[in-house]
């Protein structure tokens, strides 16, 4: 997919500290330790995470879910 469409990335515009939120979420969502979702929270807060199109737009439902402004992109 991501060959065919290009990556899609995950936008969240929610104040910094709603960090533990976004934690809570990828941790859930994805089945991470506390260390990988706090990078990966890192990642998603900077703009910097990116995955197929339906995979950013479950998280981003997820966090919308949550309480967290978030968008799916592509570049």
């Amino acid at each position: 997919m991501l060959s065919e469409h290009g990556p899609a990335r995950l936008q969240v515009s929610s104040p910094p500290d709603k960090g533990v939120v976004i934690m809570r979420v990828l941790r859930a969502e994805l089945a991470l330790d506390l260390t990988s979702a706090k990078i990966l929270m890192r990642r998603v807060m900077n703009g910097e995470c990116t995955g197929t199109l339906p995979e950013m737009e479950r998280l981003a439902r997820k966090l919308r879910q949550s309480g967290i402004t978030a968008v799916t992109m592509r570049p």
